[in-house]
């Protein structure tokens, strides 16, 4: 179960018509998809930033089954990321951006390897393994970028607009995948502006309003 507490932050310099003050509180129980909307400046990637342990809380408690997930840096939260960016390494060929996920030096188990090649088929990369991300349209290298997350055998998914460019079979496919994961007990926090997204992975729906989450 992750649990946010009153988790507080606050930004000294902010754009004009974006909130300093944010209080977040809300739970997800494993297993379950939460998915956020707000407009812009609202708040959503500092919730994720906060939750990722890219950004210190002012105040508050975040905790994972009651451990405290506060003071830990992000590598050694249970926790899997993806942001809008992809952020994917251009030196890499696709196999090498993905197995990045499942072993940092690259030492791949042959089960490792056969994950890879079975889930770039399962969203349509199949044969695509030694291509650069250059060499990708902006759909692929999300997908590429999903891949990698979703292969992790991490306990929480933050997915900040996973399914932004993609056609109805390919996400189709990725709502598939992020299924299966839920089915083992991974939690999701998906922030997504897609009415189809959120109907088709969402078990509940919060909305950032003035730096606060309200029900749906």
């Amino acid at each position: 179960m992750l649990t946010c507490d009153a988790l507080s932050f606050h930004y000294d310099r902010c754009e004009p018509g974006q909130t300093p003050d944010f209080c977040f509180d809300f739970s997800l129980a494993p297993g379950l998809c939460l998915a956020i909307d707000g407009p812009s400046g609202a708040g959503k990637s500092t919730l994720l930033n906060l939750l990722a342990g890219f950004l210190a809380p002012s105040g508050g408690r975040l905790r994972w089954d009651g451990h405290d997930l506060i003071g830990l840096p992000p590598w050694d939260r249970a926790i899997t990321t993806l942001f809008q960016d992809h952020n994917l390494f251009d030196h890499l060929p696709v196999w090498a951006n993905v197995g990045l996920g499942l072993a940092a030096d690259l030492r791949l188990t042959d089960a490792q390897r056969r994950a890879i090649e079975t889930g770039l088929g399962e969203v349509g990369l199949a044969g695509f393994t030694e291509r650069l991300p250059s060499e990708l349209s902006g759909g692929q290298r999300q997908r590429v970028a999903l891949l990698r997350a979703l292969l992790r055998e991490t306990r929480l998914l933050l997915l900040d607009e996973p399914f932004t460019g993609l056609d109805r079979a390919n996400r189709e496919a990725l709502w598939a995948l992020v299924r299966r994961q839920q089915t083992r007990g991974v939690a999701v926090v998906l922030i997504s502006h897609d009415r189809e997204d959120v109907e088709a992975l969402a078990d509940r729906r919060l909305r950032l309003a003035e730096g606060r989450l309200v029900a749906v």
